[in-house]
């Protein structure tokens, strides 16, 4: 069906039509379209696959009609089609899939974007111009240019023209990626791209590292040719600035220090910290943090700090890193936005709002903010958690099946959040403390129906290790996720530090855990309250059970 029938045609030519033809043809439109978003599709005959491995239920008669791209691969039993075979690295998101396919099937163009994934969390943003905005048309335009859809390309060009200069540079890299991809077709939007980056403050770095070799090297000669840089400047890293890069893109933080002990430069000299931090696996930027040799707020040559790179990035464990390293959170871009504003900029609402479902990881973008809101929020030193370790006596072994359980319960609980703050400290590196471990080699002769409530225990180095890092990680989130921490306290905390008990004090154990459940679902309730205003949620909890290990005398938590 010819788009121009429905819609009015993009060449200015409008056909005489009649009010009942219209209306039919706008039924017609109305029932194909059903077709699609029809949630059995009994009819489907193909599936298109896109990222995730979603899967979206399509008739092959319908759109071999529509492209040229879909007749040729329809044509044989073709019925399965993987997008990443078409797109290679760009990544085309359901929501954009089926915005193109909504179009193939009725032959309506959008008027407006979809709120519910082009809008940010950002209230202050009119959300023209935001990620999630500049995502969904980019996506749409290459989908457009891989279907052969020629006609609606240009017409995603002329709305991605529009909101060029109400964009950001680093947004101005993701259109531009795009615009070269789709070539002649989107010739104009690439030349006014390649126009304003060469005017912008975007350092060689990023450019280098979001952009190919020969549109890299267009933008530079541009900026020489109208005096706006020249070789040598700040902008350009020099051949040490290089080799400290290259390691970090090794991971081999001890080549950075063998680097520094040149003397050329310095890691906020050579702004490693940024970099890393940007590219560098999150276990390098911890390591380089270690060293402590750099300004966790130093700035850039655009004036970003360490804290707005890592929340471009969202990875909330660079985020927490940063933080506990002294991470100013008030920080400003050269524009006046935040870490934090910077975060909400870069997240679909869709995403933050969304219910999450308990034992799921939780959506990053979503945590980056809630961290850094955290941090806005107050700046408390480390060591929260000693109250709440004290309520677990002085003995180290009592002290330890604390840990332990409590981190176990927040590993089911807060997936994402724990597994966040373990990274941090490092509790991977660490070996885990069970009572029948340690007696299986304390008391190697022993008779097996010793009992392990009255067995000696030899303090070892390992055990003072996975203390510390255990207390550091309930410490991390105590500081960072403290609804998290407050529903560990109620279930764990109210049960003091009695963990080796008589068999009634476990069977009331158990019971108190089998209403862990009403806890549970009272805190998310919390949660929705404060970072869902304008949003109706709904939540579904699974249940938790805790049964205690008769062999260990410690809780394992069970969904």
């Amino acid at each position: 069906m010819d788009h121009d029938i429905i819609s009015g045609s993009s060449s200015g030519v409008e056909s005489p039509q009649f009010p009942s033809e219209i209306s039919a043809l706008n039924r017609l439109s109305e029932t194909l379209e059903s077709i699609l978003l029809d949630p059995t599709n009994s009819f489907s005959d193909a599936k298109i696959v896109v990222s995730g491995g979603r899967e979206i239920a399509v008739h092959r008669c319908i759109l071999s009609g529509r492209s040229p791209f879909f007749k040729e691969k329809f044509n044989g039993n073709h019925v399965r089609l993987e997008m990443k075979e078409f797109c290679g690295d760009y990544e085309i998101g359901l929501e954009s899939v089926i915005s193109v396919l909504k179009y193939l099937y009725s032959g309506r163009i959008i008027k407006g974007l979809p709120k519910d994934v082009c809008v940010c969390v950002d209230e202050e943003c009119c959300h023209e111009a935001c990620r999630p905005a500049v995502d969904f048309m980019a996506e749409v335009v290459y989908a457009y240019h891989v279907f052969q859809i020629p006609d609606m390309v240009a017409f995603w060009q002329r709305r991605l023209l529009y909101i060029l200069d109400k964009a950001s540079a680093d947004d101005i890299l993701v259109i531009l990626s795009v615009a070269n991809t789709c070539g002649n077709s989107c010739e104009e939007l690439y030349s006014k791209c390649i126009d304003i980056l060469v005017k912008s403050n975007v350092d060689f770095v990023t450019l280098d590292r979001a952009l190919p070799e020969q549109i890299v090297k267009q933008i530079i000669d541009l900026r020489f040719e109208l005096g706006l840089d020249k070789p040598g400047s700040s902008s350009f890293p020099d051949k040490h600035i290089k080799r400290v890069h290259r390691a970090l893109d090794s991971d081999d933080v001890e080549l950075v220090t063998m680097l520094l002990r040149e003397g050329h430069t310095s890691l906020d000299g050579s702004c490693a910290l940024h970099y890393a931090v940007a590219y560098a696996d999150a276990k390098t930027t911890t390591e380089l943090l270690d060293l402590a040799l750099a300004d966790v707020n130093h700035r850039n040559s655009r004036g970003f700090t360490v804290l707005h790179v890592a929340a471009m990035r969202k990875e909330p464990s660079i985020i927490v890193s940063l933080l506990t390293k002294g991470a100013r959170p008030a920080d400003r871009t050269p524009d006046g936005r935040k870490a934090l504003q910077v975060s909400k900029r870069l997240t679909r609402a869709v995403d933050y709002y969304k219910s999450t479902e308990e034992g799921k990881d939780c959506n990053k973008g979503r945590l980056c903010i809630e961290i850094l809101e955290q941090a806005e929020r107050r700046n408390p030193l480390l060591g929260e958690a000693s109250a709440s370790l004290a309520m677990a006596g002085d003995d180290l072994r009592v002290k330890l099946l604390y840990l332990e359980n409590r981190v176990s319960l927040a590993r089911l609980l807060f997936p994402m959040e724990a597994k966040v703050a373990m990274e941090i400290a490092q509790v991977d590196g660490t070996s885990e403390f069970t009572l029948e471990s340690v007696y299986s080699r304390n008391l190697a002769n022993a008779q097996k129906t010793v009992d392990l409530n009255d067995a000696p225990f030899l303090i070892k180095e390992e055990h003072l290790v996975r203390l510390r890092a255990l207390s550091k990680t309930v410490e991390l989130g105590k500081r960072f996720f403290p609804r998290c921490s407050e529903v560990l306290n109620k279930i764990v905390d109210a049960e003091g530090h009695q963990w080796i008990d008589t068999p009634e004090e476990r069977e009331l154990k158990k019971q108190k855990y089998l209403e862990a459940q009403e806890t549970l679902n009272k805190a998310f309730n919390e949660d929705k309250e404060e970072f869902e205003k304008s949003y109706t949620i709904s939540s579904s909890s699974s249940s938790t059970s805790g049964i205690v290990n008769p062999h260990t005398s410690t809780f394992t938590f069970q969904k």
